[in-house]
């Protein structure tokens, strides 16, 4: 549910909608023409990391056989009653504190339809008395994102609709698992404040990288712990109206998030300049085709028919109990990164060592005065591998020492790195296992003066300004050495003899 109000007004459709797959537009011809903008709000619902369900003690995991993990609650048969997880309320609590929002004093309510998912034909969830609002999260650009609400609902079944499409209006039958049913949940609502795909893309890996933070979620999209909804509408450049938004539902990945908003927005666009309309409703992603699809009309507040759930009792957190959770937060990523760009770390690869939860190896180098710059490289570049977590950042400090020390060249410390991941080992007895020493400069220039006078044209040709030159005379001094010279050594003399040489 969101609140932001657009013109909803419906008119007829268009042969528009589909156009651009039909004709074979390709996907760089999917951006806005000059003078139209996006207006996106995000609805992202993150299933929480609790033992049993939010309102049952059913078991809440992922997987298992169907409609195995149910309870007379979250099936809603005559007579049961629900009793709130606290655990739930507790996690949520801790996911509204991160995001910067109030929390208040809240009331559950029954959201009424009709559908085989849910077999109470009604969801608890939130309504005008969420638990969290009036938030912001600030993306790794600087830009910030407003949070309306985050407030707590019971998930829904998952329907197998088993036909060709996979859409229930021409499925032979349907199958319904419930063992998802009455999975807490915590649904985060956005302001429409992105204004383009990659900035909804940040959005969504920031919002995952905070509940994965503070251990409400495992946030995993391939599981459905982690889905969005995007509300997606476009105006002229610089207005400030509210146009006709279109829902797409139940995006599953931010690859697809990003594509699925560039489709939906020129669609709009092309409508408009077609002098029609987008008609409100929601509409679904078709990964394969690359373009949304018509789903159904979008409801109203008033179609749910919601009220106040008469099974259950106001959930009122204690000022002290609010403290205490805000108290046990860990660093958030916003702080992390800014802790690495503090120690001189640059943003973006800063922003990749958190995502990575690699920082704390580069904040061990800062604290023993080592160089961050090259701690981040290694991170960045040398570390996507299974078992970079488990790196001891002692030896990380050592071998980063050693190479920044020239006791080790970047190649050396590279092959020595991956080996301090998979054997435990330290990268000084690495070295002299491999027979790393450092190469003393003189004999290096020794070594090179004689691979300059095996190739005189090539060195006539590099001194006269064929720079790629340059990579022919590293090679065969890293070829002459087996790998032991300092490539940073080679290049500055190899600059000092060219400087030489030239008129």
């Amino acid at each position: 549910m969101n609140d932001w109000q657009h013109n909803d007004t419906p008119v007829s459709s268009t042969m528009l909608d589909a156009w651009r797959v039909d004709s074979g537009v390709p996907p760089e011809d999917l951006d806005l023409p000059d003078g139209w903008e996006m207006v996106i709000g995000l609805e992202v619902h993150v299933e929480l990391a609790t033992r049993t369900k939010m309102f049952s003690p059913a078991r809440n995991h992922f997987g298992g056989e169907p409609n195995t993990m149910v309870h007379p609650v979250c099936l809603g048969l005559p007579g049961t009653l629900p009793v709130v997880n606290g655990r739930a309320v507790e996690l949520s609590i801790r996911v509204g504190l991160a995001l910067n929002c109030t929390v208040q004093r809240c009331v559950f309510a029954r959201k009424n339809y009709f559908y085989p998912d849910m077999p109470k034909d009604y969801q608890i969830s939130q309504y005008d008395r969420p638990l969290n609002i009036n938030g912001w999260i600030e993306l790794p650009s600087g830009h910030r994102i407003g949070i309306e609400r985050a407030h707590m609902e019971e998930d829904t079944g998952k329907s197998t609709h088993v036909g060709e499409s996979g859409r229930i209006h021409d499925a032979g039958y349907s199958l319904v698992d419930y063992n998802r049913a009455g999975v807490p949940l915590l649904e985060i609502v956005s302001h429409p404040d992105i204004r383009g795909p990659e900035e909804a893309k940040a959005y969504v890996a920031e919002l995952q990288a905070i509940v994965v933070a503070v251990g409400a979620s495992d946030g995993k999209f391939e599981e459905g712990s982690m889905r969005v909804d995007a509300n997606v509408s476009v105006r002229p450049a610089g207005s400030d109206e509210l146009r006709t938004r279109c829902e797409i539902k139940n995006v599953n990945s931010l690859r697809s998030l990003g594509r699925a908003i560039q489709y939906e927005a020129r669609r709009h666009v092309d409508l408009y300049r077609a002098g029609d309309r987008p008609v409100q409703e929601t509409r679904h992603w078709d990964e394969e085709g690359g373009r949304t699809r018509a789903g159904r009309s979008k409801e109203q507040a008033e179609d749910y028919r919601y009220f106040a759930d008469p099974d259950l009792v106001p959930v009122d957190p204690s000022p002290t109990w609010v403290e205490e959770i805000r108290a046990a937060l860990p660093p958030l990523p916003r702080a992390r990164r800014q802790a690495l760009i503090d120690a001189g770390g640059d943003p973006a690869s800063c922003a990749i060592a958190v995502e990575r939860d690699l920082d704390g190896l580069a904040l061990a180098v800062s604290a023993a005065g080592g160089d961050v710059p090259r701690s981040l490289v290694h991170i960045v570049n040398n570390l996507v591998v299974d078992g970079a977590a488990d790196l001891d950042p002692t030896g990380f400090v050592e071998l980063v020492r050693m190479e920044a020390g020239g006791e080790l060249t970047s190649t050396q410390a590279k092959q020595i790195l991956g080996e301090m991941v998979s054997s435990g080992r330290g990268p000084a007895e690495l070295a002299v296992e491999h027979g790393f020493e450092a190469m003393d400069s003189g004999d290096l220039e020794s070594m090179l003066d004689a691979i300059i006078a095996d190739h005189p044209d090539e060195w006539q040709r590099f001194v006269d300004g064929e720079a790629k030159l340059q990579g022919v005379f590293t090679g065969q001094i890293m070829k002459a050495t087996q790998g032991k010279a300092d490539g940073k050594v080679v290049a500055q003399l190899l600059a000092q003899k060219k400087a030489i040489a030239t008129p």
